[in-house]
């Protein structure tokens, strides 16, 4: 029993420090690119290399020992986060926010469908139940900015397959390569980071205003540093929450963290939020405390049968 807490209290610590450090990033970075412009993709470029020089201190501190990978073992990984990272940016300027969030709120039933197809895991039809109001808390936030192009929907469908590969690689490889979340992380930070730097010249510039190499203001670097601390705790958590949970419960964190942004964007920086969008939050809300519920429910009913078993 005692373990069991424990367990839970270090699972609620992991959920809040992923909740407060996405929340802190969010608004970070719309400062950054509000006030600075600061490039998108660069941005991603720095915060995977602040993440890898943040274990790095972790590593020397004996916080957690390297295990020796294979590269080959985790470059699927590596390049999936950049392509997760290409196509979602690609999506964003293709489509109305609207139709983004839409789109990317696929991603839950997707990985639902991977792990089955793929991983032969089993989902109760309640869970699958719980994606209704979810979506539809999804659609009334977005309903009167929804537009489609052929070419948006290629790039959002493509974001939202390489994003839950990534998300299910994520956890399936902690599995796989027996490691924990620091360690898989401290690999695949800095090939990802490699990746990124290659693929970066043909999103944005390299020099000049907006460019990776400047010229910025020493403000500007230290939010962007700032950001980078941020991130580290972000993808630390990530992947500790995925590999101790699974990557559905994390969407759903996801989902949850999405309207925790959009009432923060309200309080915070007025930004409007009409009465669908107030529904669709409760929407969103109902069907994250329903999978919750139906989750925790099924998790208790299988330790019984662990316990009943001679």
């Amino acid at each position: 029993m005692a373990r069991l807490l424990f367990e839970k209290s270090v699972l609620a610590s992991a959920l809040l420090l992923n909740l407060l450090a996405s929340i802190c990033i969010v608004f970070l970075n719309k400062w950054i690119y509000v006030h600075y412009g600061f490039p998108n993709i660069t941005l991603t470029l720095i915060h995977f290399v602040v993440t890898w020089l943040g274990l790095f201190i972790c590593q020397k501190l004996d916080i957690f020992s390297p295990k020796n990978l294979r590269p080959s073992k985790i470059i699927l990984l590596a390049l999936s986060f950049c392509g997760f990272v290409a196509f979602t940016n690609l999506s964003l300027q293709s489509n109305t926010i609207g139709t983004y969030q839409l789109l990317k709120a696929m991603t839950t039933p997707v990985i639902i469908l991977i792990q089955t197809v793929y991983y032969r895991k089993t989902f109760s039809t309640k869970i699958k139940l719980t994606l209704v109001p979810i979506t539809l808390g999804v659609i009334l936030n977005s309903y009167y900015d929804v537009k489609f192009n052929l070419l948006g929907i290629v790039f959002a469908t493509l974001g939202v397959l390489v994003t839950s590969l990534y998300q299910v690689w994520v956890g399936a490889k902690q599995h796989e390569l027996q490691v924990n979340s620091m360690q898989l992380l401290y690999y695949q930070a800095p090939m990802s980071s490699a990746f990124l730097l290659l693929i970066i010249p043909f999103f944005e510039p390299l020099t000049g205003d907006g460019g990776i190499f400047g010229p910025w203001s020493i403000q500007a670097v230290g939010m962007v540093l700032l950001s980078g601390v941020f991130a580290f705790l972000v993808n630390l958590s990530i992947y500790w929450i995925i590999g101790n949970t699974s990557p559905v419960t994390y969407n759903m964190f996801g989902h949850f963290k999405f309207c925790v942004t959009l009432l923060g964007g309200y309080l915070l920086f007025h930004d409007p939020l009409s009465i669908h969008q107030g529904l669709g939050i409760v929407c969103t809300l109902s069907g994250i405390l329903a999978y919750t519920h139906f989750k925790l429910s099924e998790q208790e009913e299988g330790k019984s049968r662990l316990i009943q078993r001679p």
